[in-house]
């Protein structure tokens, strides 16, 4: 399968492109870029062929790999699928449920196949780990903690002008629903407040009567840096495990899901529609942090 890679920072060189270049069955087809500069010293990099116009990228190919801000993605995504290319999507999948839905709705009409890149969701111990956690049922809660440091020197996601505005709801917020929701279920209410550092503190409702608990922040004290996640009830407390993979193996796993389900027409469980559900859980919890009221997710 042919891909373009757009997008041209650290995560599209380091992962996404590494990725899609030792793929036995992924072509790296080409690279667009905000910074054409950029784009060709990538290009040259991995041996493939700089675009100076996204569209023609995607005209070109038969999938997309975005590794852009999450508007930005949103807007190539739609062009993409609209063009009926497949998408390999990053997290988040948009700030808005309604440009989530633009693109859902568009990838179902052309039928094509999509994956967003929930990194630890592509982990074998993870996926494992949380279908067994799903059959067996029985849990009360999910607690989820994800402190990241990333304005330390040297950090390469420092200077991300979105991850400065939006703060970890948005950027590590996803990874965290990602894992609670497919052993807990969907959510029918959020509440959540602001704590020290930029944290975000949410507290979720799910429909199944079970509460999910994050703490989000990427600008946690370098000691208390923590990525943890457990679930508690009849079956006592069960961590969810460490993945035991890099990026890149889990990207790579990423493309073969991409691929199955463009050859099956099976959709994978991480797909837009999975994305867009995630988007509307943080929309309702920036809603509920700024107006202090518990707010319904737009599902």
């Amino acid at each position: 399968m042919r891909f373009g890679l757009l997008g041209t920072g650290h995560w599209a060189a380091e992962t996404q492109g590494a990725a899609l270049d030792a793929h036995p069955e992924a072509e790296l087809a080409g690279i667009w870029g905000r910074d054409p500069a950029k784009a060709r010293v990538l290009a040259d990099r991995y041996g493939t062929r700089a675009y100076d116009r996204a569209d023609d990228l995607i005209a070109d190919v038969d999938a997309v790999a975005v590794a852009l801000p999450p508007d930005i993605q949103s807007e190539l995504a739609l062009r993409a699928a609209r063009a009926g290319r497949h998408l390999l999507l990053d997290k988040p999948l948009a700030f808005t449920s309604e440009d989530a839905d633009r693109v859902a709705r568009a990838a179902e009409e052309r039928a094509v196949a999509s994956v967003v890149f929930f990194t630890r969701r592509f982990a074998p111990p993870v996926e494992d780990f949380l279908t067994r956690a799903a059959a067996a049922g029985g849990w009360d809660g999910g607690r989820a903690t994800a402190f990241a440091s990333i304005f330390r020197p040297g950090n390469p996601y420092g200077g991300s002008p979105w991850r400065r505005e939006r703060g970890g709801l948005w950027d590590v917020g996803p990874h965290a629903l990602s894992v609670l929701l497919p052993v807990l279920g969907p959510v029918a209410e959020v509440t959540a407040v602001d704590g020290p550092r930029g944290a975000a503190h949410v507290l979720l409702r799910h429909r199944s009567g079970a509460v999910g608990t994050l703490a989000l922040t990427l600008d946690a004290r370098p000691a208390a840096v923590s990525h943890t996640c457990d679930f508690y009830g009849e079956q006592g407390v069960a961590a969810v495990p460490e993945s035991g993979i890099t990026a890149v193996e889990a990207f790579g796993a990423a493309v073969d899901r991409l691929l199955r389900g463009a050859r099956t027409g099976t959709a994978d469980p991480c797909d837009v529609r999975f994305g867009r559900e995630v988007v509307a859980i943080l929309e309702a919890a920036d809603t509920s942090r700024r107006t202090g009221r518990t707010v319904v997710p737009l599902f």
